[in-house]
């Protein structure tokens, strides 16, 4: 009979701290930093398709009031679709994210620059180096970084690929935190944490709620992915921000709805953290509620707490997964309808 440990998805969560700690010993992100530093653009954008999208999504908020160009998570998604209405006046710096690195929107992010804006320069982090996106020639200044094989998650869905590009990426963008220094702290404390994810992920709820601030709140976006993917929708999930929650969202909240709530370690927003805390819990006395704090970790930058809070979210994406019967690697094995890179996509032609 399998269990939950023979799934190549559990085991990808489980090496996460073990990949970043190796990882970080010998990336050269200066090197990195220091190319982006001699390249010529107006804005930064981040670009992916679905989980490789919302890295973006938390990289940018993550940045709200830094100095420095400005960071935006375009989804390869959107400008595939409307490539003419985000490569008109505007010169970005392109960093596209891709667990294979073969996916049908990863290509036409490709093909949209090479036909808009073939010079702007590019910056690719993928976990497969024998794919499109790192092998891919550009007109432009050009740099690719292959992660660790162990990345390429075997698994429908990512895991390991999401957290180690995710924190690549950081450790060149976010340049008021030291990788060296807060790698340890966050591959520590994930391994101290997952004994009580484990235990969090034991009872099965109806649905899930995720919530948080800012880069959190973005993780929380993640995190509800990640149990509609592994539960093939048995199991509703939906995510929203911290003060967002009270306008509509909280209707979806019924009995049996289990809601998480990913608190900052310090800063303005935390009040209002504390206080959906005491009100949900006031107003749902029936459902569990579980408050994912960091408080210990104050020095960490929001961001970078992302891959712990996800934690959480995969253990029990995964552990849920497994006791509804799926397949945990493949939850739409012999349905067709959702495959790990994604296919059915007509890429068409972008002419300038």
């Amino acid at each position: 009979m399998t269990q939950l440990k023979d799934w190549h998805t559990w085991r990808e969560i489980l090496q996460q701290p073990a990949i970043w700690r190796s990882w970080f010993e010998n990336f050269d992100y200066k090197t990195a930093r220091n190319w982006v530093d001699h390249q010529t653009f107006d804005e930064i954008w981040f670009c992916g398709a679905g989980t490789s999208a919302y890295i973006g999504d938390i990289i940018a908020a993550g940045a709200i009031g830094a100095e420095g160009p400005k960071l935006r998570a375009v989804p390869s998604t959107d400008l595939v679709a409307q490539p003419h209405a985000y490569l008109c006046k505007i010169r970005p710096l392109v960093v596209s994210f891709g667990r294979s690195g073969n996916s049908a929107e990863t290509i036409g992010t490709l093909d949209a620059l090479d036909a808009l804006a073939p010079t702007a320069p590019r910056l690719n982090i993928t976990c497969n180096g024998e794919s499109t996106l790192s092998k891919r020639e550009s007109q432009g200044p050009s740099l690719t970084i292959v992660l660790p094989d162990a990345t390429h998650d075997a698994g429908f869905a990512m895991t390991s690929s999401f957290s180690t590009m995710l924190l690549t990426a950081l450790s060149i963008f976010d340049q008021s935190q030291n990788p060296i220094s807060a790698i340890p702290v966050i591959s520590d404390a994930f391994e101290q944490r997952l004994a009580s994810f484990i235990d969090i992920a034991k009872e099965q709820p109806k649905r899930v709620v995720y919530l948080g601030t800012g880069a959190l709140g973005f993780a929380a976006r993640e995190a509800a992915l990640k149990t509609l993917e592994l539960t093939a929708g048995r199991i509703p999930s939906m995510w929203e921000t911290t003060l967002g929650f009270r306008h509509g969202p909280k209707s979806f909240v019924c009995d049996q709805t289990h809601i998480v709530l990913f608190k900052s370690p310090s800063g303005h927003c935390v009040a209002y953290e504390n206080d959906l805390e005491a009100e949900i819990k006031a107003q749902f006395p029936n459902n569990r509620v579980t408050a994912l704090s960091f408080a210990e970790l104050p020095n960490i930058n929001t961001a970078w707490l992302a891959p712990l809070a996800l934690g959480l979210a995969q253990v029990q994406a995964a552990t849920w997964s497994h006791n509804l019967g799926f397949n945990v690697d493949d939850p739409f094995a012999g349905k067709g309808t959702l495959s790990r890179v994604v296919s059915g996509v007509t890429l068409y032609e972008v002419t300038a």
